[in-house]
C-alpha cells in the first residue's frame, strides 16, 4: 500500500542534502529572482519612455498585430514584449528541477546512499514519487512566487490596464499554472533518465539542460513571428507534455527498478 508519511521523509531528507549546495541554492532563490526583475525593469523603461511608447508597426509581427484587436500600436508592442518575458517563466521550471536532480539523484550515486535506503520498507513508486516531488514542488514554487510578485509590482512599471489584463488573462494564467508544472515534471523525469547514465552531477546537468532548447526556439520563433503565443498554443502545448510527462515517467520507474539501481548505479 501507498504510504504518503515515506514519501514524505523521502522529500525531506532530499532537501536537507541538496539545499546544502550554493549551486541549488543560487538555481531556486536568485534565478527566478532575475527572471522577475529582468522584465519589470524593461517594461519600466519602456512605460517612462515616450520615444518607445509611439510604437513602431515594423518591430511586431503581422500574424500578432491582429492578435491586439483594436488596442492601441504601444499596447499591442508591449504585449508582444510581454509573451517574450513570458518565456523566462517557463524556463524556471526546467531549470530548477534539472539542478536539484542533478545534484540528488546522482549525488546518490557518488556516495553510495541509495543503496541502504533500499534495504528500508520503502517501494520503488514511494522512492521515485518522493525525490520527483522533492525537485518538482520547489519549482513550481518558485516560478508561482515570481509570478505573483511580478503581477503585484507590474502596474508600478507604468503598462497601461490592457497589458495588465493580458498579463493576468488566460494566456499567461495556463501558461504559468498548467504548463510550468508539466514542464518540470518532464525535466525532473528526464533527468532521472540522465543520472542513469552519468556519474557526474554537473555532467547530468548540462545534458539535462538541453531541454531548454524548445523554450528558446519558441523565444526565437516569436521574435521572428513565426510563433504566436495565445491560448490555443498553450493548450497544445500542456497536452502535448501530458503526453511526454506520461511516457516519461514510465520510463524513469524502470530505470529505478531496484535491481538496475544495486547493480547499474556504480
Amino acid at each position: 500500500m501507498f504510504n504518503f508519511s515515506r514519501v514524505r521523509t523521502i522529500i525531506d531528507k532530499e532537501w536537507a542534502e541538496v539545499f546544502k549546495n550554493r549551486v541549488v541554492l543560487f538555481t531556486i532563490v536568485l534565478l527566478p529572482l532575475i527572471f522577475t526583475l529582468l522584465p519589470l525593469g524593461m517594461l519600466y523603461f519602456f512605460g517612462h519612455n515616450a520615444a518607445l511608447q509611439g510604437g513602431d508597426s515594423a518591430d511586431v509581427p503581422a500574424q500578432f498585430m491582429m492578435t491586439c484587436g483594436n488596442l492601441p500600436m504601444a499596447d499591442c508592442v508591449q504585449i508582444f514584449m510581454v509573451n517574450e518575458f513570458m518565456l523566462l517563466y517557463l524556463m524556471m521550471p526546467i531549470m530548477i528541477p534539472i539542478t536539484i536532480a542533478a545534484y540528488g539523484i546522482v549525488g546518490e550515486k557518488t556516495t553510495h546512499s541509495l543503496e541502504p535506503l533500499l534495504a528500508t520498507p520503502i517501494t520503488t513508486e514511494e522512492l521515485l514519487v518522493g525525490k520527483g516531488l522533492s525537485a518538482v514542488i520547489p519549482a513550481v514554487i518558485a516560478t508561482w512566487g515570481c509570478f505573483l510578485i511580478f503581477l503585484l509590482v507590474v502596474p508600478l512599471t507604468g503598462v497601461s490596464k490592457a497589458v495588465l489584463t493580458y498579463i493576468g488573462g488566460p494566456t499567461w494564467l495556463l501558461a504559468i499554472f498548467l504548463v510550468g508544472p508539466l514542464m518540470a515534471v518532464m525535466a525532473v523525469n528526464f533527468a532521472i533518465f540522465i543520472s542513469s547514465r552519468t556519474a557526474d552531477p554537473r555532467v547530468a546537468e548540462q545534458i539535462s539542460a538541453v531541454l531548454i532548447l524548445p523554450v528558446l526556439l519558441l523565444l526565437f520563433g516569436q521574435l521572428a513571428g513565426f510563433v504566436i503565443l495565445n491560448v490555443q498554443l498553450i493548450l497544445i502545448t500542456a497536452a502535448v507534455l501530458v503526453i511526454v510527462d506520461f511516457g516519461m515517467i514510465r520510463l524513469a520507474a524502470r530505470l529505478f527498478r531496484r535491481e538496475t539501481i544495486l547493480t547499474g548505479w556504480k
